[in-house]
């Protein structure tokens, strides 16, 4: 007669099941606080314990019709640790006497086979491995765990909703605040291709407008150049009503315009400047001696 897994143990693996369940459906560790989980939960544990006397019942029953041999070895075994009996099933080596009992009838080169059954914890992450790659191709398939498509749509959206709320919730940079970071650059570009291209062409070579590349400025309201560039693009230029105040207009905001202030910044400071012979536009204004 078998030894029977103590009920504790099918208790944590009904909880440990039950939890990988969730996660893989509900993608996330909320579940935790769900009544839905915790009822399934509790009734699965009440479940296990019905369950378990049942077997009791069953083990006594069984255990009358033993010899007194047979029930001293099961008892022996049953007073045994469950994890000592898992070990010793994995692990141990078996007598002599048991060896005959398996030995397979044919040999090679005076090698003798057993019949060794499989380890229980071999056979236990065998089957586990199968029902999981079940759930898991089902769940793969039938819900939305598991695709990237739609995690990154989703992280892609919560990215968004949390840029939105902190532009909410941030004042936009006012000539006053404003300051150059590098990580501005590249979105600095995008607002300069949308809105200064036309004028100043690419990589601000000049055209229309002038060059932005070089140390001629038209405009120097400021004593650094970027406050200079984030001035001009807030209020415009009273020298050529074609620079049009994007700031007080409402075409940028206070973000566009710092992010443009650092793209300016960056190729006129950080690239070498773009010469007529390069097709830059040539100097215009005097030159400037920015302060750092």
């Amino acid at each position: 007669m078998k030894q029977r897994t103590p009920v504790y143990i099918n208790i944590l693996i009904i909880l440990t099941i039950f939890f990988i369940l969730y996660y893989m459906f509900v993608q996330n560790t909320s579940f935790i606080t769900s009544p839905y989980f915790w009822g399934t939960a509790i009734i699965s544990i009440v479940m296990a314990f019905i369950h378990s006397a049942i077997g009791d019942l069953i083990e006594n029953d069984q255990f009358k019709k033993l010899s007194p041999d047979e029930q001293r070895v099961y008892l022996e075994g049953k007073n045994t640790p469950y994890f000592r009996r898992l070990y010793d099933a994995a692990f141990k080596k078996q007598s002599s006497t048991v060896e005959k009992d398996i030995l397979i009838d044919h040999g090679f080169d005076g090698i003798m086979e057993l019949d060794n059954q499989l380890p229980k914890w071999w056979l236990g992450l065998f089957y586990f491995g199968v029902a999981y790659c079940i759930v898991y191709m089902t769940s793969y398939f039938l819900t939305d765990f598991a695709d990237p498509y739609k995690e990154y749509e989703a992280e892609h959206k919560e990215q968004i909703a949390s840029i939105e709320k902190w532009m909410k919730e941030t004042p936009p940079p006012t000539i006053e605040n404003a300051v150059y970071s590098a990580d501005n650059i590249a979105a600095g570009e995008e607002v300069f291709k949308t809105n200064c291209i036309s004028c100043h062409m690419e990589g601000g070579k000049g055209g229309i407008g002038p060059n932005l590349t070089d140390n001629f400025w038209i405009n120097q309201p400021e004593k650094t150049l970027f406050k200079n560039v984030f001035h001009m693009v807030e209020n415009g230029s009273q020298n050529n009503p074609t620079m049009q105040a994007f700031g007080k207009n409402g075409v940028l905001s206070g973000f566009d315009i710092q992010n443009v202030a650092a793209y300016v910044y960056h190729i006129n400071q950080e690239k070498p400047p773009v010469t007529p012979a390069q097709g830059g536009q040539n100097p215009q204004g005097d030159p400037a001696n920015w302060e750092e």
